[in-house]
């Protein structure tokens, strides 16, 4: 009980961020549910803002804490188990999630490598969680 209860505190500062967004989600239309610990966003007008985003700023889904935000449900279907691989390290990194994947990111755009695909924390997730193809 207690490792549980410290599995949802270490990284709690990003989950309430999440939940923030979330609650913004909602009121512009978006649903939410809970799976298997985590609460996930999707839809809506904000949904459908974000997936208009010009590359390369725009994505499907994005984790924050133990809240994973979704474009729309289709993309939270395809991207949950690479997200909850995000929810995971979240779990071991704790506050120092999201400088060491900004710090990451940072460093593979110095050695002029892609930011995100050569980001230490997607490659994990991209290795542990393949995306599930839409058709599947």
């Amino acid at each position: 009980m207690k490792r549980t209860f410290l599995r949802y505190l270490w990284p709690s500062l990003y989950t309430a961020l999440g939940l923030l967004l979330g609650a913004v989600a909602l009121l512009l239309g978006g649903q939410w549910r809970r799976h298997l610990g985590v609460i996930e966003f999707s839809g809506g007008w904000l949904g459908a803002g974000l997936a208009r985003v010009p590359q390369p700023l725009r994505f499907s889904a994005m984790t924050l804490g133990h809240v994973i935000l979704a474009v729309d449900r289709s993309a939270l279907a395809q991207l949950r188990r690479h997200e909850h691989v995000h929810v995971r390290q979240y779990e071991r990194w704790g506050p120092f999630f999201l400088p060491a994947y900004l710090l990451s990111s940072f460093v593979q755009l110095l050695r002029g490598r892609n930011p995100y695909r050569e980001n230490h924390f997607e490659r994990q997730a991209y290795a542990l969680a393949p995306r599930r193809r839409a058709d599947s």
